[in-house]
């Protein structure tokens, strides 16, 4: 095996995305994925490969310092692809606690065991465009080096563990980038997210909860994309960097909610216009001309078609 690359949070969306994918790209690199297996985490998601060779599974809390050392002592890793992390808004409002304790603590016990070992690769922290906080409608896209303004305690824990990513390379020389990305969407995601909660919902026959009114504005990219991003920037992403990797589609909420009632035959009847978000960020767009320049990354999968796709993806699901 050339390496050994630790992927925490791999029975989550995008983990399970990544792996079903790597492991199967790489069979001379070996995939431990370290999972506590909380509500969104999901056994099911990685079926296609919990049987192959250079796939191992391990149910370790990040949050647990002393498993974690364990986990390193046993397997030896030479990199670290850090997916895990607690990532829904509404909850960060409500219980902040375990935003801290997950992603800010849990990122920053992974970031001491990489210098302890001295990690010989690469640490990859997956982030998210919500660190830079809301744009204006008339704003450019964020770009890497503009400031973070986080505005939910998600938000805020995500920014914060960037800072300590970014500390370990500047202080401790350890081999750093991180990706930033916009919201995703396809196979796997936990039905608690908008897309699949209104897939659900619509297929069901009742009516889905829309924010407001619906005009707030998000980037969307197809976790595929994605995945192929997070590849091109571990393996060929500068140390040190940040590269955002945005979807191609910037659309207002109610435009996804038109498109999710044109594929599951439904109409405005189903719509039910709620209370809106605490601070609901009004709208994030990424400029993602860095990883297309440096990495040669770009988004290929049409919204229309990578919806389309998904709905046939949970109407198995939810049948």
């Amino acid at each position: 095996m050339e390496r050994t690359i630790v992927v925490t949070g791999g029975m989550g969306f995008i983990g399970s995305n990544y792996l079903n994918y790597a492991v199967r790209k790489y069979p001379q690199y070996r995939f431990v994925n370290v999972d506590v297996l909380t509500y969104a985490a999901n056994p099911k998601n990685i079926a296609p490969i919990a049987d192959a060779p250079n796939y191992v599974f391990e149910k370790v809390d990040i949050r647990d310092r002393e498993a974690l050392a364990a986990l390193f002592e046993k397997y030896k890793p030479t990199d670290i692809i850090h997916f895990a992390a607690e990532s829904h808004v509404d909850v960060s409002l409500k219980n902040p606690d375990i935003f801290v304790e997950t992603n800010v603590l849990g990122t920053h016990h992974l970031i001491q065991l990489a210098i302890k070992h001295q990690l010989p690769g690469r640490f990859h922290h997956i982030s998210t465009d919500e660190v830079y906080g809301s744009l204006p409608i008339d704003a450019p896209s964020s770009k890497e080096s503009d400031e973070l303004s986080p505005s939910s305690p998600y938000s805020a824990s995500k920014a914060a563990a960037e800072m300590f990513v970014h500390t370990a390379h500047h202080t401790f020389n350890l081999d750093t980038v991180i990706t930033r990305a916009s919201n995703n969407y396809g196979p796997n995601q936990h039905e608690e997210k908008f897309i699949p909660l209104f897939l659900r919902n619509l297929l069901r026959g009742e009516k889905v909860p829309l924010y407001g009114t619906g005009t707030n504005i998000r980037n969307w990219l197809h976790v595929r994309d994605h995945v192929l991003g997070i590849d091109l920037v571990f393996h060929h992403g500068k140390s040190g960097e940040t590269y955002n990797l945005g979807g191609p589609d910037e659309l207002a909420n109610v435009d996804i909610v038109t498109k999710l009632l044109a594929l599951t035959g439904r109409d405005t009847s189903h719509v039910e216009y709620v209370t809106d978000r605490l601070g609901h960020d009004l709208r994030y767009s990424l400029d993602s001309s860095k990883a297309k320049r440096e990495v040669g990354w770009e988004p290929t999968t049409n919204l229309d078609e990578g919806l389309a796709e998904t709905l046939e993806h949970y109407r198995e699901r939810f049948n």
